[in-house]
């Protein structure tokens, strides 16, 4: 194992190896920013041709994207919390439970004093339960898996019971919902931006207007907890890339006993890493509340702690590949809110999507790849060809199925930190 000095001069082990040039100075002119830029071109490109085939502009449409951006931000925040937990070497499955107090915490306190008081209680109520999660796995050596499994279930419960104890039947709410919050955090229009991107959307312009309407999406109406949560996601690559304390936290879930050996307090950073992600979770269903509904219903997460975990996987459990994970499945989810006709030509975005895996798959001469991908492409087209709608049962389980169509398509070159979920006992040699 390699080693990189700290700004202490102690030489602690370097886990970025199989990371994408993290030495380098960041850089959007760099070959790789260039790389994804082009593909997210490509990207828009095809939405915007299944589109005037389809004869809807529902992909790219500026509702189609506002909703989407809403249903991503907790999904994106689970899974940002996962990366401090399992950076730091815990598995947390317990993400679902964490949203859910951070669902109820909120809504009590949004509900009580007011809406950003309800974030902050949120925040505070996943953290609870990520502490929880460290006791059980960090001090007992409890398995993580049962430990995650156990908060979502004494999550649920607990909030059930809260919910009896606190809300009376004068209040509004009752063993299921809380009273609805009164008022709510305001919106912007980024300067500018919106405007011209909504004029660009208007003026009908193949791909064009099709860019500017998913950036008007983007930048209308955004809630400032949106915006703050979007600019978590870069401060968090830099918490985690950038300094010191990071390279500490990854080095335990990479290799605890040699980090131990170089002064590394590894039992306090997997402490840090659980209960920020509890707090980031918590964070996520505060969302949901103050943000989407206004009101706590019970099962409102609706398993979005699972789905945040899948984006966690699927973005190599790098910041910024959770958030463009997240993405995928928070517009596929906000397509299956849209008209059914976006649904259907979602079949013919995929049939394309998988036609051009199979392409390069050949390329790079896979062939058991190219023909699986192949098939099904031809499935996927065959289905659109042959119907005009989606039954309504597929468009409800539509972010499910994206969500399992996603991992099983992602690259193989995925990598978990190599201590995740290991257990750990201080002084104690592997």
């Amino acid at each position: 194992m390699t080693g990189r000095l700290d700004d202490s001069n102690t030489r602690l082990p370097d886990s970025a190896e199989y990371e994408p040039d993290l030495n380098a100075k960041p850089s959007l002119l760099d070959s790789r920013a260039l790389r994804y830029t082009a593909f997210a071109l490509v990207g828009v490109f095809v939405l915007s041709l299944v589109e005037a085939i389809a004869g809807t502009s529902e992909l790219t449409s500026s509702g189609t994207w506002a909703a989407a951006i809403r249903l991503t931000i907790p999904i994106m925040l689970a899974g940002l919390g996962g990366v401090f937990s399992e950076r730091a070497g815990v598995v947390n499955i317990g993400l679902e439970g964490m949203m859910i107090a951070g669902t109820w915490f909120g809504a009590w306190a949004g509900w009580a004093w007011g809406p950003w008081q309800g974030v902050a209680m949120g925040i505070i109520g996943g953290a609870i339960f990520g502490l929880i999660h460290a006791i059980a796995t960090v001090t007992f050596a409890v398995d993580h898996i049962v430990s995650g499994v156990a908060i979502n279930i004494l999550a649920a419960g607990a909030m059930r019971f809260l919910s009896v104890v606190v809300y009376t039947p004068e209040s509004g709410g009752g063993a299921t919902q809380s009273p609805r919050i009164s008022s709510s955090i305001g919106t912007f229009d980024v300067p500018l931006l919106s405007n011209a991107f909504n004029w660009l959307e208007d003026r009908a312009i193949f791909f064009l207007s099709d860019i500017g309407g998913m950036l008007a999406g983007i930048t209308t109406k955004m809630s400032w907890l949106t915006l703050v949560t979007i600019i978590l996601v870069p401060v968090i690559w830099w918490a985690l890339w950038r300094t010191a304390w990071g390279l500490r936290l990854r080095s335990c879930g990479e290799n605890p006993y040699a980090a131990e050996s170089l002064g590394v307090p590894v039992l306090a950073m997997k402490y840090y890493g659980v209960v920020i992600s509890g707090a980031l979770a918590g964070l996520g269903g505060a969302y949901l509340v103050v943000v989407q509904a206004g009101i706590y219903r019970e099962g409102m997460t609706a398993g979005r702690g699972f789905i945040g975990l899948a984006s966690l996987i699927f973005g190599n459990w790098y910041p910024f590949g959770v958030a463009a994970g997240a993405s995928v499945f928070g517009y596929a989810d906000a397509l299956s809110l849209r008209q059914g006709t976006a649904v259907h030509a979602l079949l013919l975005v995929a049939a394309v999507a998988l036609a051009g895996l199979a392409v390069w798959s050949l390329v790079r001469k896979k062939m058991a790849g190219t023909i699986i991908q192949g098939v099904a492409a031809a499935i996927f087209l065959v289905w659109y060809l042959a119907t005009d709608t989606v039954p309504t049962q597929v468009v409800a389980a539509l972010p499910y199925l994206v969500t399992l169509l996603v991992l099983s398509l992602a690259t193989q070159r995925l990598r978990m930190p190599a201590a995740d979920g290991l257990r750990y006992r201080k002084g104690e040699a592997v």
